[in-house]
Formats: structure tokens, sequence, C-alpha cells
């Protein structure tokens, strides 16, 4: 069955007297023919038999057949082709740029990160209305939104970051497992994680992801955001405090130094560590219930993340963007307006075990087919989540400075700065990237 959606139609009578309306409207001058919104551009599927689309990709795991579902129902209705190019995530940033520098871009394009490339996306606006913004959760939107009002993008889902505790070793070790309901301090997980360890002679006692976005977590469990609404916002102490229990279990190898090095600055996902059973405790996000659904042959279960001064994770999620330079601008809409429509949304983030961006779907909730009660943890999580996270997420100096994050990280962990050092050199290198960004 087809996603209930809304077309690009014609405009009717109801639509000329909204611009009607708009021409009169604060902003524009008295008497002036100028308006202040953009009219829906006119489109019928039907203008589009035959067009070929290409979309470039990155895959969490599960989504990818969720996505290709979705694209085969797309492709039907509209009668088009829509050419799937997955990339690994660590190239897709650089391959993109390059395409875009080749003069071959993509139509549409999957993102965590619209910064890089926010010169060259295209307004939804005039394609999808100034109201389609609306149908989105406000925190999600905050990184689609141009100084001018353009959506440059669609939030398609949301992640949390949170711990994934293995149940058979806690058991076995005779370690109580965390209530759901009330959040472990840093203090108390690290202890049950070395205590698990020690009960059975596992590799490690705790494991996460080599992210900056991981690492943001715990910033701001300790009350701090690397950037705030353009502002570089680190707190010094809460940041020693943040990091310095990762570099001492890295010193004593019950977190393992040589994962978090051997990636060099690129991210590399700590998954294979917990599926092997290597570590109980594991920091990563809601898109692995999906993958450990499929692939762990052990019990386990999300844990709420835990606190510090602050509690509650630090969100995420993907993007649907299209470039300006598509040739077909309005196919590339409409195919991001189906595949974020209420009924596709809801379709994608059951399947891969990601968390709705869509306002209808936030109020009536999600179903999901498996680990319903693990998805219900990272739902509460996101009760407990500072504001601030979101404009952190959403602030175009992120990427580079969580970049920088890990990499003065990776200069302790090998020994070469000593951590005031380390977050003093960062604070430098964001007050740099902030003041870069806003010439």
């Amino acid at each position: 069955m087809a996603p209930a959606r809304r077309y690009l139609r014609p405009m009717g009578v109801a639509a000329l007297a909204a611009l009607a309306l708009a021409a009169c409207a604060p902003g524009a001058p008295s008497g002036s023919e100028e308006t202040t919104q953009p009219p829906v551009e006119t489109a019928d599927p039907a203008d589009f038999a035959g067009e070929t689309l290409n979309y470039v990709y990155f895959t969490d795991g599960p989504d990818e057949q969720a996505t290709r579902d979705l694209i085969a129902g797309f492709e039907a209705e509209y009668d088009v082709t829509v050419n799937l190019e997955i990339l690994p995530y660590s190239d897709l940033v650089t391959s993109v740029q390059a395409r875009l520098s080749g003069g071959n871009a993509p139509d549409v394009v999957r993102l965590t990160d619209l910064s890089p490339f926010r010169a060259d996306l295209l307004d939804l606006t005039p394609y999808l209305g100034e109201d389609y913004v609306q149908e989105f959760l406000p925190g999600p939107t905050q990184a689609t939104i141009g100084d001018n009002g353009e959506m440059f993008a669609v939030p398609s889902d949301l992640t949390l970051n949170g711990p994934f505790i293995n149940v058979d070793l806690f058991n076995q070790a005779g370690v109580e497992l965390p209530d759901p309901e009330d959040p472990w301090t840093w203090e108390e997980m690290i202890a049950a994680a070395k205590e698990v360890q020690a009960a059975t002679g596992t590799p490690y006692a705790f494991a996460m992801d080599k992210s900056g976005h991981r690492l943001s977590t715990i910033l701001s469990q300790y009350g701090t955001q690397i950037v705030n609404d353009g502002v570089a916002s680190l707190d010094a102490a809460a940041a020693e405090a943040a990091l310095q229990p990762l570099v001492d279990m890295m010193a004593e190898d019950t977190m393992s130094r040589d994962f978090w090095l051997g990636s060099g600055s690129r991210y590399a996902g700590a998954n294979e560590i917990f599926l092997t059973q290597d570590t109980p405790v594991y920091l990563s996000g809601n898109w692995q219930v999906a993958q450990f659904t499929q692939n762990a042959d052990f019990e386990w279960a999300v844990a709420p993340n835990p606190c510090a001064t602050e509690c509650g994770g630090f969100p995420g999620g993907k993007y649907m963007a299209a470039f300006a330079a598509s040739a077909n601008p309005a196919l590339a809409a409409s195919f991001i307006e189906f595949m974020n429509s209420t009924e596709s949304q809801e379709s994608f983030v059951a399947a891969s075990s990601f968390l709705p961006t869509r306002a209808d779907l936030a109020e009536t909730g999600v179903t999901y087919p498996n680990r319903q009660a693990d998805m219900d943890v990272f739902l509460a999580d996101l009760v407990r989540t500072p504001e601030a996270t979101y404009a952190a997420n959403s602030d175009p100096a992120f990427g580079g400075s969580a970049t920088a994050l890990v990499n003065q990280l990776d200069l302790v962990v090998a020994g070469e700065k000593d951590l005031p050092t380390a977050i003093a050199d960062l604070q430098t290198e964001i007050e740099a990237l902030v003041e870069e960004l806003d010439q």
C-alpha cells in the first residue's frame, strides 16, 4: 500500500488566496506584488514518468532493506527509477564533495551533518511549502533551517546515544542489573562493569564507539557542550571530569586502547567488541537495536544513560537533502516528501529501530516489531536529555569541533599530551572554528 501523502499539485483557489494574503504580510511593502512566501511549485507524478533519480546513502544495517522497500513503492507510484548508491559512512563526505566539485552532483543524499554542504543544498520550501517544516519536531529541524527561513533538508530519523549491557554476563557475575527508571551514576556504571569483567574474565569492562558524537554524550552528562548556538561553550573543568574516566580505563586497558587509536581520526564502531562478548557494557545508540536483535547470541538489554550533573543522552539522526545542482529538483523534493510521509517514516523507523522525527508519530508513538521495552528506554531518555544538546548537535561548528575532540583525546591516550593541555588546545580549536564560520 502506497504511503498516504499529498502530491505537489497545481495551485487552486485556496492557494492563490493564501498568496494574496502573503503579499500583504509583514515584510512585504504595502502595494508591492512581491511575496514573502514562494509558491509551491506545480508538479504531477505523471510528469516524472521515465525519469531517473540518484540517491547517495549510507546504512546502519537493517535500515537498508526498509529503504529499498520504500524506494520500490516510490518507483511504482511515480514510474521512475531510483539509483541507490550505498557508500561507507567514513567516505560519504569526501566522496560527495568530490562529485560536487566534478559537476556530478547526486539528486538526493542522506547525511548526518549538513554543514559541509549547506551552500550546495536545495531549498525545499518552494516545492513543499512553508508549513511543511511544522510536520516535524522542532529539535531535529534546527539544523535544517537557513538564515532566511529556507528548509535545506528533512530530518528523516532521530537517534539517541545510550549504553547496552550483556545481561548474561551480569547474571553470571551476580551483579545487579540497572533499573530502567533509576539511571546509574557514571561511577556506579564503571564499578558494575569492572565487577562483571573481574568475575567473568572478559577482556574489557567498557567499550564505546570512537566518535565525537558519543564523547559529546558524556560531556553533556557532565554539564557542558563543545558548541552551542554559535558559541564555543566547552567548560574545561567539566570536560576534564567527563573524559578522565575514559583516559583512566584505556590506561589500564579495561577499555580497549588499541581500538581507540587504531582508526586514526576516523569514526569506528565498537559493536563487534560487544557482539563477541568481550565487554559487558557498550556505549553506542538506538540504531544498534535492530542489528543486535539479528546478530547477538546472548541476552542483552538497553540501559538508561548514566547521570553525572545531567542525565539523558545526546541526539543525532539523519537528514535527507537534495542538491541545488540536481537535474530534477522537483522530483528530488517529491522523493524526499514521499520517504518522510507519516506512513513511510513509521515503517522505516520501526524496521530500523530509529526514533521518529515527525510530530504526529512522536505524539501517537511507534510500535516496534522487536524489543519494544528497549526502545522505550531510549524514548524515556529523550525526556531526560537537555534541550541544549539539540542546539549543540545542529551548530555548524559541531562537526569540526567533534573531530577535534576525538583527535585531542587520541593524543592523551597515546601519551603525547596530558588531559588539561588537550582540553585547552581543544578550546582554542573550537573558538577558531566558530570564528571562521561566523565570517
